[in-house]
């Protein structure tokens, strides 16, 4: 007689995990067949964001508003984190949801589906700051960050945010995906102003300060370029809002998905 043997907590942690790592190289590769040509891709995207803000800000005399020291350091700590924050709802927002055609085979799961999304933007992101931050080290001007570990914790913090963001809005788009992916985009539009990447904090006036207030990636922002110069103590913002943010809107996401999951029907998939 076969008996059968019950797979532990540990195991079924260790196989979700490992799925996870699977699913994560599936959507790295799944934008461009090369994983390098994909990476050098966003490295582009990202460098030509910070180019056009460069622009504006030498056009529209904004020079003034930055931090004194090195601009580009200033524009970049702005834009590594809007784009990990964006990204990542997107990625998120986007993935297989509970009626998509790659649920039908047995290991798959929305968890895996949201942490493999998860894990490919974190490992993209990761590794284009680390890129970009040694090509203008070697070829521009040494970087000089004040506490480096602290101002990549707050990138870690934002993603950590756009995850949770991204959950909700996954959760939402089985029953409204027009809905989510307005939403979606709202969201990513909003944050080019709403993040905080053109100004600072302390800069703004009171009265205008608390429309700022809600959003974790102004805080991030603001709080990293804190720990970037040795002259910025940000006055307004929270290094512990965005990871409270991020731990209630991820409650109210899995709870989301959850419902969701238990009444996942495949005529849903017709309509994504």
């Amino acid at each position: 007689m076969q008996r059968l043997h019950t797979p532990t907590f540990l195991t079924l942690t260790f196989t979700t995990l490992e799925l996870i790592f699977n699913q994560a190289v599936r959507n790295v590769r799944k934008n461009h067949g090369n994983a390098v040509i994909g990476l050098l891709l966003n490295i582009v995207q990202t460098m030509l964001l910070v180019a056009v803000f460069l622009v504006i800000f030498m056009f529209m005399g904004m020079r003034s508003a930055a931090i004194r020291g090195d601009v580009l350091i200033y524009l970049i700590s702005g834009v590594f984190l809007f784009m990990a924050h964006v990204k990542v709802i997107g990625a998120i927002a986007g993935a297989d949801g509970p009626a998509s055609s790659m649920m039908k085979h047995r290991p798959m799961n929305t968890i895996i589906a949201i942490g493999g999304s998860a894990l490919a933007e974190l490992y993209i992101q990761i590794l284009t700051v680390l890129v970009i931050l040694f090509l203008y080290h070697v070829i521009w001007t040494p970087v000089e960050i004040h506490k480096p570990i602290a101002a990549f914790g707050m990138l870690l913090s934002v993603w950590f945010a756009g995850v949770a963001i991204g959950v909700v809005l996954y959760a939402l788009k089985p029953w409204i995906p027009a809905l989510s992916k307005l939403l979606t985009q709202l969201i990513q539009r909003v944050n080019m102003v709403a993040s905080g990447k053109f100004f600072l904090a302390n800069s703004l006036p009171e009265a205008y300060v608390q429309y700022f207030m809600w959003n974790p990636l102004f805080h991030a922002i603001d709080q990293a370029r804190g720990y970037s110069f040795i002259n910025y103590n940000p006055m307004h913002t929270s290094p512990f809002y965005p990871v409270l943010f991020a731990l209630g809107a991820l409650l109210v996401g899995m709870l989301g998905e959850f419902y969701t999951r238990q009444r996942a029907s495949l005529s849903w998939s017709a309509k994504l």
